[in-house]
């Protein structure tokens, strides 16, 4: 089915559909004193996401890939389901085969003068915190932890990453401290530059080779889930999208519902004997301290960030879906290099594949909206 284009118009019209614009939430600075942070579990928070994208300029045969929240997870993500419209000739619900990230795959005909593709998803999300007084084991089958303590292209476990590792937790024995050591090291040497693109790269070596530390969340917080694997504790990028505001005031711990494109971002997970997988978030610290105020905070022992330093170290905030845990992802039927994580829309044509941060050739929009509340 075509979407109209006035429709289109209609909906985009007050955009730019720049995937680099800036959060709407972004305009007023907060005030200096600090706030809470305390997210728990309690009631569900119903989303719709809505991704909609028009390539620019297509040329032959023009190929779109959407991911798709992928993640279920029953004690904070539920994924109800995926629903699509466009002119696509050909649309596929596939899997990267390896990860279990799940994307929409669709195909134009020659010719068509405005592909477009229109994906909504419906999720269920909540807050999560661990009780580090209450032992929970939660078991896994050691081969599916062996895979979280395997290398990736961008992320080796070898070398300076595990000389690294280790100088980190010291003296620490049990995986608590150790993973505890390794937050601190990362929140006290990294910290946010807005200048990069995107969500970063997560060349994770090249970080550490060059003592270079600023970067976004994927850098952060992939490097981060590197020195704990090199230390030998299961760990995972969790890659998604921030779909609503802060409960707790935080402007930069939020996002637009009506202006989702620069939205995107990697958490991250530990799993600990005592505890199963643990949330945790490293890159967020640095955000508050780089742009949650008018002036940089540097020192992470500030109070004003240290609500949201404990609160990240074993909780996170349900106003964010989870899209998958992938690395070195191959799209499915693309001729083009495998990606090292997938949160954008990503389209190929006869000529190449389009670089999902140029807004002059892929318009999109991502929307959230709330559903119904869940018990």
């Amino acid at each position: 089915m075509t979407l109209p284009r006035r429709q289109w118009l209609a909906a985009c019209a007050s955009l730019s559909l720049s995937p680099l614009a800036t959060s709407a939430l972004a305009q007023t600075p907060p005030p200096a004193q600090s706030r809470g942070f305390d997210p728990r579990p309690g009631a569900w928070r119903g989303t719709e996401l809505i991704t909609q994208l028009q390539v620019r300029d297509p040329r032959g045969r023009t190929v779109a890939w959407v991911p798709l929240p992928s993640v279920q997870a029953d004690d904070w993500q539920r994924v109800d389901g995926h629903q699509w419209s466009g002119n696509a000739r050909r649309v596929q619900l596939l899997s990267d085969g390896r990860y279990g990230a799940r994307l929409l795959r669709a195909e134009f005909e020659p010719g068509t003068p405005e592909p477009t593709l229109r994906v909504t998803s419906q999720v269920w999300t909540r807050d999560r915190r661990t009780d580090w007084d209450a032992a929970r084991p939660a078991p896994e089958a050691a081969q599916d932890l062996r895979t979280w303590l395997q290398p990736t292209e961008l992320m080796p476990t070898d070398g300076i990453v595990r000389r690294t590792a280790l100088q980190a937790v010291g003296s620490a024995t049990n995986d608590r401290d150790k993973v505890q050591a390794l937050y601190d090291w990362v929140v006290s040497r990294t910290y946010r530059e807005p200048k990069v693109r995107g969500c970063g790269t997560g060349d994770v070596k090249t970080m550490l080779e060059t003592e270079n530390f600023g970067g976004k969340c994927g850098d952060i917080n992939g490097l981060f889930v590197a020195l704990c694997r090199a230390a030998g504790i299961p760990a995972r990028d969790v890659y998604g999208i921030r779909t609503a505001p802060s409960a707790f005031g935080w402007r930069e711990l939020g996002a637009n519902p009506a202006r989702l494109q620069a939205a995107q971002h990697c958490r991250a997970e530990v799993h600990l004997q005592a505890h199963g997988w643990v949330p945790m978030d490293p890159a967020d610290v640095g955000k508050v301290m780089r742009q949650e105020t008018p002036e940089w905070i540097r020192d992470p022992a500030h109070p004003f960030v240290q609500p949201v330093r404990r609160g990240l170290f074993g909780g996170w905030e349900g106003n964010w879906v989870a899209y998958n845990t992938a690395h070195d992802v191959k799209l499915p039927g693309s001729s083009g290099p495998a990606l090292g994580f997938l949160m954008y829309p990503q389209v190929e044509n006869d000529h190449g594949r389009y670089d999902p941060l140029d807004p002059d050739g892929v318009a999109y929009l991502i929307q959230s909206r709330a559903l119904d509340p869940r018990a």
